[in-house]
Order: C-alpha cells, then sequence, then structure tokens
C-alpha cells in the first residue's frame, strides 16, 4: 500500500497531516496526488461526497506553491459557504509548518471589506463560493493573472444551485495558462459542456463506480401515509437509542418545523437552514460535531462542508427530487470503513421512484416495518439494563450518600424497587405508546389514464414558470408550501419544462392551490396557475403507421 512518503510530499506536509491522523491515502488521494505532482495536465476526478478529495487536489497544490510571492496562486470553488470555511480550514491545517502560506475564505454573508484587506496582505490560495469570488474578481481586487491551478469542487452541486453563469464567468476571466481541477460526484451533462469549453485533454480519474452508493451502507424504507411521516420519524429515532444522525428535508421550513416538533418532544436535536446567520450555524454544527445533538435537521444545501465520519444514520424525511441528491445523503454515513444506515420515509406512491434509486446506486433496499410501542420500549430498556450493569461505580463519589438513600427506600423490597425504577425512567415512553396505532402502510400502484401512470386522488396542475425562471423542483415545493401556508399537501410528480411546469397535488387540496396563487410574483413573473389534463398516451407504432396509410388514401 503507497505511503504519502512515497508519493513524494515534503516533510512539513507530512508532519502536519500525520498530526491530522492520516496514515495510507484515500482511493482518490493515491490516484490524484501523484498525477497532479507530476504532471500539469488538466484533471477530471469522479468520486463520491466523503471520499478525501479536499487533500487530493489540496496537497499537491501546496507542495507546489512559491512561497516567495504574495499573488493569489489558486483558486478553489465549492458551492457553499460551509464547504467554503470547511476546505479552508483543511488546508490551513495540511499547511500548518509552513509559514509563508495564506489561505483565505470568501463567501456572501460575511465582510467584503474584511475579505478586500485581506487580499491586499497577500494570499496564496483563495477557497470561495462562485458569486463572491466573481464579485471580488470584477472589483479588480482578486488579481487573477498570476493564478497557476483553478479547482471546481463539487461542480455538479454548483450547476444544481445555479450558479452556472458566476461559474462561465470565472472560467472566461482566468488565464489560460492555469490548471483546471474538477471535482464531482455525477457527470451530467453541464459538468460534462464546462469540460468540453474549459478543459483541454483532460486526464480523467473516476473512484469505484459511477453513481453508485458507499458499499457499508444499509439502506433501508419504512412505508407510511404522508400525513405520519413525523410520528415515524419519532419511532426511529426512539428505537434506536444511540442514533447520531442528520434528517434531511426539502425546505427550511419544513426543516425549522420538524427540528421544533423534536425540540418541543424532548429529543436532542437543532435545524441547520439558510435563515440562521454565519455565527448561529457555525455554533449548530460545532454542537453537532461534538455530539452535544443526537439529530440534526437540515436542508441538503445547509448540510454542505459538514464533514463528519460517525454518523449511524441518515434519514430522508422526504424523497429528494433529483435521485442523484440520495447519493450525496446517504454517502454522508458508512465512511471511514464503518458502517452505515440510510433510511427512506417514503409515502405509499413512492415504490416507482425507489425502484429508481435503486438501479442508481446498484443496491437494493430493504422495506421494513416500523417498530410497534411495545417493541421500543423493550427495546430501550435492555439498553438500560445494559448500561446498568456496564456503568463502572465510583465509590467514593456516592459513599457519603448511600446511608440517607438506603434509609429512605428500605421499606422497598427489590422487584417493587426495580418497578418503580423502571416506571420513573419509562413513564413517558409507556404512556405514549399506549395502544399505538400501526403506521406501516402498503404500497399503492396507482391507476394507468392515457397510457401513463396517474396516482389515485391526485390533481394535475399547470404552472406558467418554468428552467427560464430558473425554478427548479425543490423550489416549487417551497412556493406551493409557503404559498398556501401549509406543508400537509401531498406533493406527486413534477414536470419543469423551458417556459411552464407542471406539478400534482392531494386531490383534496384542489381549491386551496388554486385560492393561494392570486397575485403571486415569481422570477418577474406573475403566475398563473390551473388544473391540467392528465397527460396522453403517446400513440404506438402501429397506430403511426395507420394514421399515415390513411392521410396517404385521402391523397
Amino acid at each position: 500500500m503507497t505511503t504519502f512518503e512515497e508519493i513524494g510530499l515534503r516533510n512539513e506536509i507530512i508532519m502536519a497531516i500525520t498530526e491530522m491522523g492520516f496514515v495510507t491515502p484515500t482511493p482518490v488521494q493515491d490516484k490524484t496526488i501523484p498525477a497532479l505532482l507530476d504532471s500539469k495536465q488538466d484533471l477530471i476526478s469522479l468520486a463520491q461526497t466523503g471520499t478525501g478529495k479536499t487533500a487530493a487536489f489540496g496537497l499537491p497544490i501546496i507542495q507546489q506553491l512559491n512561497e516567495d510571492t504574495n499573488s493569489v496562486q489558486a483558486i478553489i470553488l465549492s458551492p457553499t459557504r460551509e464547504l467554503c470555511i470547511q476546505i479552508t480550514k483543511d488546508l490551513k491545517a495540511y499547511s500548518k509548518f509552513m509559514d509563508r502560506v495564506n489561505v483565505l475564505a470568501v463567501y456572501g454573508g460575511s465582510s467584503v471589506e474584511n475579505q478586500v484587506k485581506a487580499l491586499k496582505k497577500g494570499v496564496s490560495i483563495v477557497v470561495g463560493t462562485p458569486g463572491r469570488t466573481l464579485d471580488l474578481i470584477k472589483r479588480k481586487t482578486l488579481k487573477i493573472n498570476s493564478i497557476k491551478w483553478l479547482v471546481l469542487d463539487e461542480a455538479d452541486e454548483m450547476l444544481n444551485m445555479g450558479f452556472k453563469d458566476e461559474l462561465d464567468g470565472i472560467l472566461d476571466t482566468t488565464p489560460k495558462e492555469k490548471q483546471t481541477l474538477l471535482f464531482s460526484a455525477t457527470m451530467p451533462k453541464e459538468v460534462r459542456r464546462i469540460a468540453n469549453n474549459y478543459m483541454t485533454e483532460p486526464k480523467e480519474i473516476s473512484i469505484g463506480k459511477k453513481n453508485i452508493g458507499a458499499e457499508n451502507v444499509k439502506h433501508l424504507y419504512y412505508m407510511v401515509k404522508a400525513s405520519d411521516r413525523y410520528l415515524a420519524l419519532k419511532r426511529i429515532a426512539d428505537y434506536n437509542y444511540n442514533i447520531y444522525g442528520i434528517i434531511f428535508c426539502r425546505t427550511r421550513r419544513e426543516t425549522k418545523d420538524v427540528a421544533a416538533k423534536l425540540i418541543n418532544d424532548g429529543y436532542n436535536a437543532d435545524a441547520l437552514h439558510g435563515d440562521l446567520s454565519q455565527a448561529q450555524r457555525e455554533m449548530v454544527m460545532d454542537k453537532f460535531r461534538k455530539h452535544h445533538l443526537q439529530l440534526l435537521v437540515a436542508t441538503d444545501v445547509a448540510a454542505r462542508g459538514l464533514d463528519i465520519n460517525d454518523l449511524s444514520h441518515v434519514i430522508n424525511y422526504n424523497l429528494p427530487d433529483d435521485p442523484e441528491v440520495y447519493i450525496h445523503r446517504s454517502g454522508r454515513t458508512g465512511r471511514a470503513g464503518k458502517n452505515g444506515i440510510s433510511i427512506l420515509i417514503a409515502h405509499s406512491r413512492e415504490g416507482r421512484r425507489i425502484n429508481e434509486l435503486e438501479k442508481l446506486i446498484g443496491k437494493s433496499f430493504e422495506k421494513s416495518n416500523l417498530p410497534g410501542g411495545k417493541e421500543i420500549c423493550e427495546k430501550r430498556l435492555y439498553n438500560l439494563m445494559d448500561s446498568i450493569e456496564k456503568i463502572e461505580v465510583n465509590e467514593d463519589q456516592i459513599s457519603e450518600f448511600m446511608p440517607a438513600i438506603q434509609k429512605k427506600l428500605e421499606w422497598l423490597d427489590r422487584d417493587e424497587l426495580l418497578k418503580r425504577f423502571i416506571f420513573v425512567e419509562f413513564n413517558r415512553f409507556l404512556e405514549y405508546y399506549k395502544n399505538a396505532p400501526d403506521l406501516n402502510v402498503s404500497s399503492d400502484k396507482g391507476e394507468f389514464k392515457g397510457g401513463k401512470r396517474t396516482a389515485k386522488g391526485f390533481s394535475r396542475f399547470f404552472i406558467n414558470i418554468g428552467s427560464k425562471q430558473r425554478i427548479k423542483p425543490q423550489l416549487l415545493i417551497g412556493l406551493i408550501n409557503d404559498e398556501t401556508n401549509t406543508k400537509q399537501i401531498e406533493i406527486g410528480k413534477i414536470e419543469i419544462l423551458r417556459n411552464f411546469s407542471f406539478f400534482e397535488v392531494d386531490s383534496n387540496f384542489e381549491s386551496k392551490i388554486l385560492k393561494s396563487f392570486n397575485n403571486v410574483e415569481y422570477g418577474g413573473v406573475k403566475v398563473a396557475i390551473e388544473l391540467a389534463k392528465a397527460p396522453t398516451a403517446e400513440p404506438s407504432r402501429d397506430q403511426k403507421r395507420k394514421k399515415t396509410r390513411k392521410k396517404k388514401f385521402r391523397k
């Protein structure tokens, strides 16, 4: 097995990464670092989140920096400020013993004046979000004429978040005589476009199969009614007593709502979403990293940059609209050789989408039944008994209190004492789960209308906004939730087109949807919404031939 010393990294870097606990290179590091040290060729690296990409591009760049200049030599672009901060923190740690290497994070939401001052003092590497980086380039405060490396980290995610114009602006502006490094978990057509337009004969490195789930992750799903999602979440948390995981929600409003309910119900949880200030976000992430929180409720965007290796569970409160987002989510557990569990709380209409995910990740989902109240209480009771058996008692700390305790409880025999102890510990659970209903439901295959699958009980709507207004499925869901002022509406299939879109919702909410979108604007367009017909069937080949023959005959 190759070591970092054999790769050829300098002693100062070896000292720093050894101090950080690095032992041997990960597969992406083993392939990428030598390629960047030995060649100036552009490079595309396809690897999942959590595979060690930051060190893969960061270590060789730091190794080759010219420490005798104060000019910016490398720009690293990342999709979110959290990831930007995390990359900066890592690069500073790698270069700990190299005094003349300066790394600066630039991102929106923080003082641009402070970032300008830091740039004027001299910076070796700039790590930034696309918007703020382009802004500083346009201000001519970020000088790019001397850069030798441009790194696009999580390129697919930057494009998913709508940074196409900013990336094009940066790539058009930077000098051609540089090494461009593109790191991405997936290779959709927009990422391929960037590679074709802005990279010169790039070398491509792929770690494992494209679009595959982590090997150490077990994928489970529970099928419940959409209205029972939160109750299902509670049962999952109660049954998995030592859970340490992230709960992914679609929108920031749903994130806040779920976290507030968990906190109110006594769970050790908090939320991470876009409405928090940077100081609040850092405080929440710090508490979670230190295990002061068991459950973190987050949107996909907010969780970017939260790099933790020992998550036991990832819980999908909703299926993401983009199937590849599921790979990012589930890849956050099962890291560093440990096993992890990715759970999906699904409703009865999502069986087809689960099948699509299975094909995408190359693994089967295991359908599980949510535990009942008796199972949960039994499991937690056994956990408590195990803890009591294994705890080491410090006699010195409690000896002075024992006489008073023994005198107070001497009238109780052992069985009565155990009963009362259990009742004190489990009264809340026993009361809550008394006569608890079964939440499990079977999958509803739906019915076929017009040759295409249309779910029972769902209405299809037309809306006059589409990709031209930069609407995405998750943004459309957020718009529906915001305008109807509820998250209880079950949303089905969404189809985004150029100038308009279609979406399905529970038919019981037809009138509410129509009433809620009066005087609403989005992307500079006054929103118009109306009921649409179910999609009609595509004519078969035989029907097309018959139609053609009839036309010829008429002629």
